[in-house]
């Protein structure tokens, strides 16, 4: 039994294909594979929590449990994936759990997750008999080591780097990219940085943490970049670029963090962790303190003002563009740290930039 688990999906789909062609061993796939996807909880025909796409997970239960139950046909094994399995209840998931007590020997279950809870009723049938495989992908930088050394091409470290701060957070577009290469280039020639910068493409998205990261810093110029990518770059997870009323949600809930510790009683790390709600390590906890001494009760409440000011003229209360409305805040709010001194503490935990590389870590 096998779980393949990760947020990405092109990579979690190579990950079962992979896992897949070692299953097999040489069988006949249209004859040893039965796929089945569960339908999510937003999939029911009015969109609500009808019974209808309940009635269609425990359908595809159902198929599943026959199909796991039954005997190969013309194959060694029968291999039976189930994707999406976290879209299933403690409830739906009871009859997988109960068929993992007594499994079929000449039958693989092979559940796929991209993310989210799994049911209880599963994870506890399957505690310790599942293998999984695939897992997160870790940074994109990562992955595009895996990739090409899968691929036996030579990536000097600064080709790598720059696949890597180019694609941001998208580390689906790894796999194609990495082929491309392979086809162009071989696997006796060491590629660089100028060779792979003709392939690149469009930059992709980055970690919504370096925006706010860039504003506290008080570095206009690298805020400015990131909020463009965030406002126009795509991933395999994300088909739409962010919304400007999107960034100002992330800003807003940002200084709403910076607010809450504005309180004279909050003097230590550990005061900071409780008053942000006890989910946080003490490193971003005091970062967080740091800026909001830093900004004092007057700079916060010119913060809320400026935030205040977008949400209206995004909402129609001007005529200005929206992309522009959201460029002036992220200015606004990078000069509001500059003057008061926020910018030098924050910066002294080391400069934020847009090419900090995948997910966010500093160079």
């Amino acid at each position: 039994m096998y779980l393949v688990r990760g947020a990405e999906p092109v990579l979690r789909d190579k990950a079962v294909s992979e896992l897949l062609d070692e299953l097999l061993a040489g069988d006949d796939r249209t004859l040893a594979v039965e796929e089945l996807t569960v339908p999510g909880r937003g999939d029911e025909p009015d969109g609500g929590g009808s019974a209808g796409g309940a009635e269609g997970r425990v359908a595809v239960v159902r198929a599943a449990c026959n199909a796991l139950e039954s005997p190969p046909f013309m194959t060694a094994r029968r291999i039976v994936v189930v994707r999406d399995v976290e879209h299933l209840t403690t409830a739906e998931a009871e009859p997988l759990a109960a068929y993992l007590a007594e499994p079929m020997p000449t039958s693989v279950a092979v559940f796929v997750s991209g993310g989210g809870r799994l049911p209880g009723s599963l994870t506890k049938a399957w505690k310790g008999l599942v293998v999984e495989r695939g897992g997160d992908a870790g940074t994109t930088l990562d992955v595009v080591g895996r990739e090409a050394t899968a691929a036996g091409i030579q990536l000097r470290n600064d080709a790598a780097r720059a696949v890597a701060e180019r694609l941001g957070d998208d580390a689906g577009r790894v796999p194609g990219l990495v082929e491309l290469l392979a086809a162009t280039f071989g696997t006796e020639r060491t590629i660089t940085a100028a060779d792979v910068d003709p392939y690149l493409g469009a930059e992709g998205s980055v970690p919504v943490y370096l925006l706010a990261n860039a504003v506290d810093a008080g570095d206009t110029a690298t805020a400015l970049e990131v909020l463009q990518r965030m406002l126009h770059a795509t991933t395999s997870r994300q088909a739409r670029p962010m919304h400007p009323l999107q960034v100002l949600a992330l800003l807003h809930n940002h200084y709403r963090r910076l607010l809450r510790l504005d309180d004279p009683s909050v003097r230590t790390d550990d005061d900071a962790v409780a008053a942000l709600g006890g989910k946080v390590k003490k490193y971003p906890a005091r970062k967080a303190l740091d800026q909001a001494r830093a900004l004092g009760t007057d700079g916060l409440r010119r913060a809320v003002d400026l935030l205040a000011d977008a949400d209206g003229a995004l909402k129609g209360g001007t005529g200005v563009p929206e992309e522009t409305v959201v460029e002036v805040l992220v200015a606004r709010l990078c000069a509001l740290s500059a003057r008061s001194g926020a910018a030098g503490r924050a910066g002294r935990g080391g400069r934020t930039t847009a090419r900090a590389g995948p997910r966010g870590r500093k160079r």
